[in-house]
């Protein structure tokens, strides 16, 4: 199944280098590319990409606002994938809130590129585990102490997805929570999808985010 890309960005080098990087690997097409936010969330509504490359800093709209203009349209199935110079770049995570899949450097190669849309596209794991978690947790810590977890979200839960949940926040994939909870990959899947559904969230990003801002994981910490 071909994977749909489009590139938003407001440099057109960025624009075109990544055209042709993702352009060359097989299963995945660019439909289209945006030069502001703006133009990225009509192009959105009209193309429906499977996957936006998203540049973060944009004049006008910029790629959180986009971002968050486009997850939030439940009828649209695109997944965010923003760009960013820095991996600890202060938007990130402010992406990340607005519903971004996973963020990627600008520095990375055709292959790191082409991987990370197929993962975002995919859903499968965070993208780039150990950068994102350190991300979310250090402007998690940033942001003052951790809140109380919100016990209404929380308590819809099994014991067995809270703990799934944790496990996804600290960067693990199906197959390493798999092996830490002693049970099956499929039985993995199962708890994510239900919790995913539970908590109206999108992706194991957003999943990740809350788990953060809800308390129910605090940097440095290992047990719930």
């Amino acid at each position: 199944m071909t994977i749909r890309v489009m590139i938003a960005d407001d440099q057109a080098m960025i624009r075109e280098a990544f055209s042709v990087l993702l352009g060359a690997q097989p299963g995945i097409e660019v439909v289209g590319t945006a030069v502001d936010g703006l133009e990225a969330v009509a192009k959105a509504e009209e193309l429906r990409p499977d996957v936006i490359v998203m540049d973060i800093r944009m004049p006008g709209l910029n790629g959180i606002d986009a971002t968050r203009r486009i997850t939030r349209q439940t009828d649209l199935p695109t997944k965010v994938l923003v760009l960013t110079t820095f991996d600890l770049d202060e938007y990130v995570y402010e992406a990340l809130r607005a519903g971004a899949g996973g963020f990627l450097l600008k520095d990375a190669s055709g292959v790191e590129l082409a991987e990370a849309v197929r993962v975002v596209a995919a859903g499968d794991a965070l993208l780039s585990p150990g950068i994102t978690k350190r991300l979310i947790a250090e402007f998690s810590r940033l942001s003052g102490s951790a809140r109380p977890p919100a016990r209404v979200r929380i308590d819809v839960l099994t014991n067995r997805e809270t703990e799934v949940l944790a496990l996804v926040a600290r960067g693990l994939s199906n197959a390493e929570i798999a092996e830490e909870l002693v049970v099956a990959e499929q039985t993995v899947k199962t708890h994510m999808g239900s919790i995913l559904q539970k908590l109206q969230l999108r992706d194991r990003t957003q999943v990740a985010v809350f788990a953060y801002e809800t308390g129910l994981v605090v940097p440095g910490r290992t047990d719930l």
